[in-house]
């Protein structure tokens, strides 16, 4: 790889506990985070395999700012390629989604063609007309297929790599995040719909959110005044075992958890004039696996989400789009055969969530105003997460650290190679 940019800030030290704030502004730290991270030996998240179910099938999308198609070919298999014409650098497919009967996918540029593998099989003229134009006749259109991405599953979870090299994605995921998949994902499902979330700001500002416990009953006062969670509350965060850079929070509806007034007592904020809500169905949970979790949020290295809060059960897959522009897509699904009462709940469930949700909506305008709040930063300013010292270590209790977070810069550090 190349050297780090000459406009690279560098931490002073090993620790985490001091972030650079360049690292949120730098066009030339974006850049190579672009190389090193997204087209590096990290694994991204293109989506759930029931988005693509029938041979045909396709779904773009993005690594980091690279322009990817998902794609199901005849024999059942999932494909990967960049979505850049190999003729001219057209995209290929221009739509969110749909379905090749042919089999086949077209730039409408020059009408180069592609299977659902994303090899060449058409090109006009190849041959010329009357003896005049064409391509040598050495042309090799096996030596001009779009570039293929690395695939692998875990349950309904498809991933994609562009290194070869990089390790396999069970070992990369680790078995305790292994398992919060297949707990969520162990099952069939049914993909229930989708939405889309722009924030200004970098994209790194929201991946630090989603491992952030302690702003969650702080920012979002929709937990604490409808009870549901607090901090006092039965609860745990655990890393993956290897690497360390990807974390799952639990809640649990055990323990005693206290009460509205507790944290009003404490000159904590409150919802004003929010006792009660006019149907209180919303915030209702059925346990669906019969374990007393209430919630859990896995954030995985580097760009996706798998949650469960209360019912509602969705993706979210960070999407970069530019220095300070992020997109995240948000992909709710439910189970498959499930009871009409249950999806009904369900559905009524995602008012919690999403880019207007009651209990996130405050994520994206928390994304915007850090980003605000670096225009003109001074050289070699940081921010400050030391809450639990130095620690990435696994805890019992939601709230009262940024270990997560660290985790998440110290996975960063290992592959930007600052």
């Amino acid at each position: 790889m190349n050297a780090p940019h000459a406009s690279s800030p560098v931490w002073p030290h090993s620790a985490v506990t001091q972030v650079p704030y360049a690292l949120y502004t730098d066009p030339g730290i974006y850049a190579l985070e672009q190389e090193r991270l997204f087209r590096g030996p990290t694994w991204n998240f293109l989506g759930l395999a029931e988005e693509v179910p029938n041979a045909g099938d396709f779904k773009t999308n993005f690594v980091g700012d690279t322009p990817v198609v998902l794609s199901r070919d005849v024999d059942g298999s999932l494909h990967a390629w960049v979505n850049r014409c190999a003729h001219r650098g057209a995209l290929v497919c221009r739509e969110l989604r749909g379905h090749s009967a042919s089999g086949t996918h077209t730039c409408v540029y020059h009408q180069w063609a592609y299977d659902n593998r994303g090899d060449l099989v058409g090109v006009p003229f190849r041959r010329g007309l009357g003896g005049k134009g064409g391509y040598p006749a050495d042309f090799d259109m096996a030596k001009h297929g779009l570039q293929r991405l690395r695939v692998e599953c875990v349950e309904s979870m498809v991933f994609a790599t562009f290194d070869d090299q990089a390790e396999p994605l069970h070992d990369y995921l680790g078995p305790v995040m292994l398992a919060n998949i297949r707990r969520v994902l162990g099952r069939p499902i049914e993909v229930l719909g989708t939405a889309r979330q722009h924030m200004r700001g970098n994209w790194k500002l929201y991946a630090e959110n989603t491992r952030d416990s302690y702003h969650g009953a702080l920012l979002h006062l929709f937990y604490p005044t409808f009870g549901i969670y607090r901090p006092a509350q039965d609860s745990a965060a655990v890393m993956d075992q290897g690497h360390r850079f990807h974390n799952l929070f639990q809640i649990m509806t055990s323990g005693s958890g206290g009460d509205v007034s507790e944290y009003q007592n404490k000159g904590m904020r409150a919802m004003p004039a929010a006792d009660s809500l006019a149907d209180s169905r919303v915030i209702e949970f059925k346990d669906d696996y019969a374990d007393g979790i209430s919630l859990t949020i896995q954030s995985l290295f580097p760009n996706v989400v798998l949650q469960q809060i209360q019912n509602t059960l969705a993706t979210r897959q960070i999407v970069t789009r530019g220095i300070a522009d992020t997109e995240v897509v948000w992909t709710f699904f439910g189970y498959a055969g499930e009871s009409a009462e249950i999806r009904a709940h369900r559905l009524r469930n995602i008012n919690l969530v999403g880019p207007a949700g009651f209990i996130s909506m405050e994520d994206g305008e928390a994304v915007q105003i850090v980003q605000q709040g670096l225009a003109g930063v001074e050289a070699g300013a940081a921010s400050v997460l030391s809450m639990g010292g130095d620690s990435d270590a696994d805890l019992d209790r939601l709230g009262m650290d940024e270990n997560s977070i660290r985790g998440f810069w110290r996975g960063y550090r290992q592959f930007m190679q600052l």
